[in-house]
């Protein structure tokens, strides 16, 4: 199997990065891989869309995931131009709302040439027609209310406040667009002396999202991996983890002070696996990231979920095998149906 990965900059990446794990156990079972940033991305003029890619020594496996990441950002890795039809998987582990000032260009980069790939029979994951519509967190109102806190998006101060004065506990604001816990604020219900200053600040750059608090995020959130629309497995253990605020911070995200420790899957989030399963298969959504506070998702992430090597590493078991199993099976799907079935469908069977 020959297999590309589309991330931000290939020099912005960590070994503890979830793509650095996939990438670095398909090598060393012998699939061929080519990592690519979304600026290395290209349309050649004899019709297909490529990259130039750099990959690690094939010859040699490695056995951490440091020497690989440094294998592949070294002057040593092999550089080399690859075309769709070169490819059997692209996975897209961009996310674009990670693209700083200046890279605008690239928030939707990864998309445009993952359309073009499909085009020439290469399995794209996640789906990129559907990427396209998530590229804010607005996509996350097209799931059951069930599953969600109680939201307004809004520019208006009044409708802020009138929100604001319903609720019986706090709220939290951040902005419509942008992800790992930048520009996340609380505003305490017997303390709302900053709020015009936060939702000014917020609404600068676009939409505010208001949501209702909710008290169990004291505890941090769960990050739980939904692959094909089901809970992640391996060796009966689920590949989740239990990401805790920092001293004095709401925000779980790793890199916002937060740390990681093992998680107990429960019954209340496996159901909320189920009522979102419908929506993912729909949308070609193959490898997601549910974060998960009481019973409520606080976000999906369909870009570049993490927390496979941290889970892995938790659990005792390896997360990337079920994983590259499923890719294994869809490349046999697609060799055995060709054109007959398409890339949806492909992405979640």
């Amino acid at each position: 199997m020959t297999i590309g990965f589309v991330v931000n900059d290939i020099k912005t990446e960590k070994p503890n990065y979830s793509t650095i794990f996939l990438a670095q156990r398909m090598h060393n079972q012998g699939h061929t891989v080519y990592l690519m940033g979304v600026g290395d991305l290209a349309y050649y003029p004899d019709g297909y869309m490529g990259a130039t890619a750099v990959q690690a020594d094939p010859k040699h496996k490695y056995k951490a995931l440091a020497t690989y990441l440094e294998a592949i950002q070294g002057d040593k890795a092999n550089r080399v131009r690859v075309t769709a039809p070169d490819l059997d998987v692209l996975m897209l582990r961009n996310d674009p709302s990670s693209e700083g000032e200046g890279r605008g260009w690239a928030q939707n980069a990864g998309i445009i040439f993952g359309q073009l790939a499909i085009r020439h029979g290469v399995i794209v994951l996640n789906d990129p027609t559907k990427l396209s519509d998530a590229v804010n967190k607005m996509y996350f109102q097209h799931f059951p209310e069930a599953v969600r806190p109680r939201t307004l998006i809004t520019r208006d101060k009044d409708e802020i406040k009138e929100f604001f004065n319903e609720q019986k506990n706090n709220i939290i604001l951040k902005p419509l667009q942008g992800s790992g816990g930048s520009g996340v604020f609380m505003v305490k219900k017997d303390d709302s002396t900053n709020l015009n200053q936060i939702v000014e600040a917020i609404s600068r750059d676009g939409y505010v999202i208001v949501q209702e608090y909710l008290p169990e995020a004291t505890e941090g959130d769960v990050r739980l991996i939904v692959m094909n629309g089901e809970a992640l497995q391996h060796e009966g253990k689920y590949c989740a983890i239990h990401r805790v605020t920092g001293k004095d911070d709401i925000r779980s995200n790793l890199h916002a002070g937060g740390s990681t420790q093992a998680a107990k899957v429960t019954q209340t989030m496996l159901d909320l696996v189920e009522l979102v399963r419908p929506k993912l298969i729909q949308d070609g959504m193959f490898l997601v990231g549910l974060d998960i506070v009481g019973n409520k998702l606080m976000e999906i992430n369909v870009f570049s979920p993490g927390g496979l090597h941290d889970a892995s590493e938790m659990e005792g078991v390896d997360f990337s095998v079920p994983i590259i199993a499923a890719l294994e099976r869809k490349v046999h799907y697609k060799n055995t149906y060709e054109a007959q079935i398409n890339n949806r469908t492909v992405a979640m069977i």
